[in-house]
């Protein structure tokens, strides 16, 4: 390792405790102000030759890093922004009949929880189910079957709980 190579080696040892308390400090999250400090000091090591003859080269870095920080902070706000405007345009809350049909499926055995929802909510044939299960047609035919069997127990029980009509819960298709 060169002259410039030490230079830096002891640069960094003695700054980048520091500027981690510091973005520490602004940001909260300790592990988020070690991987922009590392990632400020990665910038100065490709520039060192010309960093290292400035007047205050831990300037240099720390201006790096609070911009890194800053950056990251609008990204994280903007996706944030993204997500709650997604969940208000296109996910609107579960209803109590919804949340008791989620309860029912998982009380059935995982493959014919798994045939229900393909069948009834993803609209799959019980051919196209079988072909994706690798199992025979028959298969999904009886899983179907007694997924609906014990469905129909545990709703119909729960349906006059919630006032749904005649035990039967709407998945909104017609």
């Amino acid at each position: 390792m060169g002259a410039n190579g030490r230079d830096f080696g002891r640069f960094y040892a003695d700054h980048f405790a520091g500027l981690c308390k510091q973005l520490y400090a602004y940001h909260g999250d300790y592990a988020e102000a070690q991987d922009l400090a590392q990632e400020a000091f990665t910038r100065a090591w490709l520039r060192w030759a010309a960093i290292s003859r400035y007047d205050d080269p831990a300037a240099w870095v720390r201006q790096v890093a609070w911009r890194l920080a800053i950056s990251r902070w609008r990204r994280a706000r903007t996706a944030l922004s993204f997500v709650r405007r997604q969940r208000e345009l296109h996910a609107p809350p579960p209803g109590p009949e919804h949340v008791v049909l989620v309860r029912a499926l998982a009380t059935l055995p995982e493959k014919q929880r798994r045939a229900v929802v393909l069948h009834h909510l993803a609209d799959l044939s019980v051919a196209d189910i079988a072909e994706q299960e690798g199992v025979a047609v028959g298969t999904v035919k009886s899983w179907l079957h007694r997924a609906r069997a014990a469905l129909a127990d545990q709703l119909d029980d729960r349906s006059s709980e919630l006032g749904v009509p005649d035990g039967r819960y709407d998945d909104g298709r017609a």
